[in-house]
C-alpha cells in the first residue's frame, strides 16, 4: 500500500510546497512547524485504517455511543531529522508510546557511503503498530536498516513508513525489503544527485530544521 498525499488536492500540499522553497526554508522555526503540521495530516490519515472498539461515553446529560483505538501504536523517528515529523504523530496519537533510533551516513572518500546505526531506544514492540517517521526516503537504505532491526527483535504486528518527500529508487527499495509495510508520502520525486539527494526534493531536512553539522 502507498499513499501519495500530493494525488489528493488538500492545505498539506501547501505546506510541503513551503517546506521546497528555499526562501521560506531560511525561517527555521516555521520549516520545523510545517513537518509537523504534515505528521499531523499523516496521523489523521493512518487513524483511518486502523482497528476502533465501541465504547460508551458518559457526558453530563448522558451515554454517548463512540470509537476509541483498539491499540496505541509506537511513534519511532530516525534521529535528528524525523523529530519535527515525530511530534506531528505524537500531538494526534497523543497516547502513544515512542521509540528512537539514531541512524547516520558514513562517507568514504571515494564518495560511497554506508549507514551507520548507533542506538536504539524502544518499547517492546511484540505485537504491536509501529510507525516509523523519517522526513527523506531517498535510498531507502537507512529506512530498511532501521525497521529490519526492530523486526529482528520483535514480532512487530504492523508497519507504516511515513516521509515528507521519497524518491522512486527509495520506495522501490523499501518495498523490495519490506513488502509488509504500508508507506505515506507527501510527495515522491524521480531522481537522485550521485550523492543520493532526492530531486527536486527540499535539500537536507536535518540542517534546515536544527542548523548546518560538522
Amino acid at each position: 500500500m502507498i499513499f501519495d498525499l500530493s494525488k489528493t488536492s488538500s492545505i498539506a500540499n501547501t505546506f510541503v510546497a513551503e517546506l521546497r522553497d528555499e526562501t521560506i526554508q531560511k525561517d527555521t522555526m516555521r520549516f520545523r512547524r510545517n513537518l509537523e503540521r504534515l505528521g499531523e495530516f499523516f496521523a489523521y490519515e493512518i487513524s483511518k485504517v486502523l482497528e476502533y472498539t465501541e465504547a460508551e461515553t458518559q457526558t453530563p446529560l448522558g451515554i454517548a455511543a463512540s470509537f476509541k483505538l483498539t491499540q496505541q501504536p509506537v511513534l519511532a523517528t530516525i534521529l535528528r531529522a524525523g523529530l519535527p515529523l515525530h511530534q506531528g504523530l505524537l500531538n494526534v496519537f497523543d497516547k502513544a508510546d515512542a521509540a528512537f533510533i539514531a541512524a547516520y551516513r558514513a562517507n568514504h572518500k571515494s564518495g560511497r557511503f554506508e549507514i551507520k546505526l548507533e542506538y536504539i531506544s524502544t518499547p517492546d514492540l511484540s505485537n504491536r503498530i509501529v510507525i516509523m517517521a523519517d522526513p527523506m526516503l531517498a535510498t531507502g537504505l537507512s529506512m530498511v536498516m532501521c525497521c529490519k532491526e526492530l523486526i529482528a527483535q520483535y514480532q512487530i504486528k504492523e508497519l507504516h513508513i511515513v516521509s515528507a518527500i521519497a524518491s522512486a529508487e527509495g520506495i522501490k527499495h523499501v518495498r523490495a525489503n519490506l513488502p509488509k509495510a504500508k508507506l505515506w508520502f507527501g510527495a515522491i520525486d524521480e531522481e537522485m544527485t550521485s550523492k543520493a539527494y532526492i530531486v527536486p526534493g527540499l535539500g537536507d531536512a536535518g540542517d534546515l530544521a536544527y542548523g548546518t553539522k560538522l
